[in-house]
Parts: C-alpha cells; sequence; structure tokens
C-alpha cells in the first residue's frame, strides 16, 4: 500500500527506542522493520499522525516513510478523520488495544524505586542488600519499591533465594518489609540448563523446542538457557507455583526481564504455535497479573496493567544517554504505555558505572537525570546517590523529590485519567496543543492537561528555550502571556523549567 502524506503532517508510533528520531515528516527517508520486534524495549505495531490518522496492523511490519509517501503491507489498517493526534491515539487505542483494568500498586508513583543492579551486579547478597536498604532510609530517602535484582537466586529456573549468598532468607524479608521497603526480585522465561529445574520442566514438556523436537537453547546476555513456553499453561502453572512460594515469605512483587523477541526463533515448535512477538506477548501478559512488576521489553502490550521502564542507557548526554529520556518516554505514551519510568537515574548500563570507578562519574548528568525523572510517572534509583554524589549534589536530588511532592496532586490526576481513560501521563506538546507548530517539539513535555515540564538536558547550561504554547502561564510565581512562541526561562537551581496554565487562549 502506497500512502500520500498530507501537508504538515507528522507521525509518530512504532518502536519506543526510535522515540529521540519522531515524528516523521514530509522530508524524511526512513525504514522501520518491524516484522519482528528488533529492539530491547516496547514495540506496538502502530503509527499516529498529527493529521488525525493511524496505521495499525495486528502483527509487526515493515514500513517506509520516503519523502512523503509512506509504503507498507496491503493489509495495514488505515483510519482517517480523527482531526489531530490526540484524536488518532484514542481513535486507535478504543479500537486496538482499550485499556484493561490497571491494578499497578501505588506505591510505584508515590515513592521512589530503588533497584540493587548498579550498587551489586551479580553478587546480590544479603549481607550487601540490608546495608543499602539502611542507607536509604539513613541518607533520608522513603522506603517504597525495592527490586533485588539478578544475581540472587540458585541460577535460572530455579526462584529461590541461593543459600550461600542468603542464608536467612525469611528474615531478611521480614525486616525489609519491617522497614517499609515492598520488596521485588528479578525473574526472567530463562532455565540453566544441566539443572533439576530444567530436566524437571523438559519432563513436563513446557519448553520451548527445535525443529528437530528438542529443547531450544537460547544464547542471551547471561549465556546459553533453555526457554519457557508461555503459549503452554503447564508454564505459566510452574512458574506460578515457585512465586507463589516468593509471595509466602513476604515478597510483593516482580521484576520481569528478558522476553525480548530476538531470543526467540522463528521456527521454535510451541504449545501454541505462537510468533517470537507473541511470546514476547505472553510473557508480559504472564506479569499482569501481579500489582508489583516492572517490564523493559515488550511487543503489543498497550494498555496493560504494566509498569514499564526505558532499556538501559548510557551514562552519557548523547541520544544513547540522557538525550533519549523525553523523546522514548513520550514514544511510551503515543503508544499505549503510560506508567513507566526513565530508566534508572545516571543510566541503567552497569559496565558504565564500573569504567567509571575511577572517578569518572559525572555528577551533572546524574543531577539532570534525575530532574528530568522527577515529573516523570515514576522515578527509579540504582547508583546509590550518597555515595557517588557530593552533598550539594546529594541534596539537589533531594530537591527533585520535593518537587515531585510539590506536584502530587497534578501527577495524581494525570495518573488516574491514563487508568480510567488510556491518555497519556506525559505528552508531547502536538497532543495536547493541536496545530501550534508543536510537531517536532520532543524535548519538553505535559503533565496531564496543564503542568508543562522542561528539564535542562544539556552539559553546562543552565537555562533552556522553551516552547510556550498559546495562553497564560504560572513561572515560579511570575505570569507569563503567550501567543504561542519560544522563550528562554532559567529555573531555579534543582528544577526543571515548570509552567503552569492558567488560561489557554
Amino acid at each position: 500500500m502506497i500512502i500520500q502524506m498530507l501537508e504538515n503532517e507528522y507521525w509518530y508510533g512504532g518502536c519506543v527506542s526510535e522515540g529521540k528520531n519522531m515524528p516523521i515528516g514530509s522530508d524524511v527517508c526512513v525504514q522501520f522493520n518491524m516484522e519482528q520486534n528488533p529492539t530491547p524495549n516496547q514495540a506496538m505495531p502502530l503509527f499516529v499522525s498529527s493529521k488525525g490518522r493511524y496505521l495499525w496492523r495486528d502483527s509487526g511490519f515493515v514500513i517506509q516513510f520516503n519523502m512523503g509517501t509512506i509504503s507498507c503491507p496491503d493489509d495495514i489498517t488505515l483510519i482517517s478523520g480523527l482531526d489531530t493526534l490526540r484524536g488518532a491515539y484514542l481513535g486507535a487505542m478504543r479500537r486496538h488495544f482499550p485499556f484493561e483494568q490497571i491494578n499497578l500498586a501505588q506505591t510505584l508513583w508515590d515513592k521512589p524505586i530503588f533497584n540493587s543492579w548498579i550498587e551489586l551486579t551479580f553478587n546480590q547478597n544479603e549481607k550487601d542488600l540490608m546495608q543499602y536498604a539502611e542507607n536509604i532510609v539513613q541518607n533520608g530517602f522513603e522506603p517504597g519499591a525495592f527490586m533485588i535484582d539478578d544475581g540472587w537466586s540458585e541460577y535460572y529456573g530455579d526462584w529461590s533465594f541461593h543459600s550461600g549468598k542468603f542464608p536467612h532468607p525469611q528474615q531478611f524479608i521480614n525486616q525489609l518489609n519491617e522497614m517499609g521497603f515492598s520488596v521485588m526480585v528479578w525473574v526472567c522465561p530463562f532455565i540453566t540448563p544441566d539443572s533439576v529445574a530444567y530436566r524437571e520442566a523438559r519432563k513436563l514438556d513446557i519448553l520451548i523446542k527445535n525443529a528437530d523436537g528438542k529443547p531450544y537453547i537460547c544464547e542471551w546476555w547471561n549465556g546459553c538457557s533453555a526457554v519457557l513456553d508461555f503459549s503452554n499453561p503447564g508454564a505459566v502453572a510452574w512458574l506460578d507455583q515457585q512465586l507463589k512460594r516468593l509471595q509466602n515469605l513476604g515478597v510483593k512483587g516482580f521484576k520481569f526481564d528478558a522476553g525480548d523477541s530476538i531470543y526467540y526463533q522463528a521456527d521454535n515448535i510451541t504449545f501454541g504455535n505462537v510468533t517470537p512477538d507473541e511470546q514476547s506477548r505472553l510473557w508480559a501478559q504472564y506479569g499482569s497479573k501481579y500489582d508489583l512488576n516492572e517490564y523493559r521489553v515488550t511487543f503489543r502490550a498497550g494498555g496493560s496493567s504494566l509498569f514499564q521502564r526505558l532499556c538501559d542507557k548510557e551514562h552519557s548526554w548523547g541520544d544513547n544517554g540522557i538525550a533519549a529520556l523525553i523523546p522514548d518516554s513520550l514514544a511510551q505514551g503515543i503508544t499505549g504505555h503510560p506508567f513507566s519510568c526513565p530508566d534508572m537515574v545516571g543510566g541503567g548500563e552497569y559496565l558504565n558505572f564500573q569504567e567509571l570507578e575511577d572517578g569518572g562519574l559525572d555528577e551533572e548528568l546524574f543531577c539532570r537525570h534525575s530532574e528530568i525523572a522527577c515529573l516523570m510517572p515514576a522515578i527509579q534509583f540504582s547508583a546509590a546517590p550518597w555515595r557517588v554524589l557530593s552533598s550539594d549534589n546529594l541534596q539537589k536530588i533531594k530537591q527533585h523529590l520535593s518537587v515531585r511532592n510539590q506536584f502530587d496532586v497534578q501527577r495524581k490526576c494525570a495518573h488516574n485519567k491514563a487508568v480510567q481513560s488510556g491518555e497519556p501521563i506525559i505528552r508531547y506538546m502536538e497532543y495536547q496543543f493541536p496545530g501550534q507548530g508543536m510537531e517536532s517539539v520532543t524535548d519538553q513535555f505535559m503533565l496531564g492537561d496543564t503542568v508543562l515540564v522542561a528539564p535542562i538536558y544539556e552539559k553546562g547550561e543552565i537555562c533552556r528555550h522553551v516552547e510556550v504554547p498559546k495562553g497564560t502561564w504560572s513561572f515560579e510565581g511570575r505570569t507569563l502571556v503567550s501567543e504561542g512562541e519560544s522563550m528562554v526561562l532559567t529555573p531555579s537551581d534543582a528544577r526543571p523549567v515548570i509552567l503552569e496554565l492558567l488560561n489557554s487562549n
């Protein structure tokens, strides 16, 4: 199918990790091969336009934007006449991925999340985790969701605490709960070969197989493993039993990692005869029954009761680091994933932190990441701010959390609206203010209907250009009247630029 782009039409969607390359206008030539999600982040077979059109297909596809024309499969759904970007998104959402009942735990939004990955990487253990938790409280942070990352279990597929690293798991979990934490642990769909769990799963016939009928062994970032087949109800029941035992210990939720489409093969033999993307979708569907969950990668999971973060970002100022946080988070919202988190503050790529241990950590970058995250749906720390920052910069992090609390009412209003209507929590400027030339503004966002947030994300800067829509706005006690213009604004220290809409013209 060949589609002609309309005058001044811009398109958004597809893969979240392409957010920094959105929107796509008539002056762009680019192809996206989404036949199978090629990215480590969320993907939806959806593109929406600023002129009230959308493209949808139930499965992935290849699409090419070529200087004003769009080439895509003939069986794709093209809907027009929805007027605006907001109209296109709502029309697509209501028809193709209406939101299920959202049962996510309030602690994900009310309090900062702490994840043990950067501090301990694969050496998750009872003693150091307890010290991490105690340091959180002693340094004045509220206890909330506490994620114990990869390395806590005996091996992949045996989801019980490693007896050497966790000699007293019940006492350990009880103590964390008494401190006010909600404990989550890392799990994945992989099973270590030549283990008791593997032999059990093979006997139950709940593993994905090769074309020759033997268990499929997948090479992933941590080695080679067998893979549970979530199109098989037996695999679901088998994992249910293991996670239930953890819940009986006092574990409240789970970080569901992996499930990337790229780790499945088209010729895999599965119980439900499903594709790699469908297997990824089933893994996401599995976790939606837990009110404390986290996912990094999903396919066609828009509208699901899932907490979804951006994939690991580099500790850098570039397009693979801090510069991608706002564009990619906006892409999450416009593809039906509003309950999001802009990665771990400072970046979740742990190798960067290991390389920077000798003094290369950029404290300014860490603080700017926190500034960006402070009015996002969720904020998550991993590298301990009290360890990696000076006392002055640690205070900036506390100020960001104070800003977050100051806008608690507006954040909750936007969150509740997302639950009820499926609208993004953080929104493109074009979504909220159509027809004002905001189509390409992707480095600032609206929190709900009335709060404009424009963080500083460039090194050494203390002010920034802000595209201010028509209306009367409040900025740090001043009233600004805009006819729809760019303003250079300087926020108070340790705050993003925040404008509140008083009256739209």
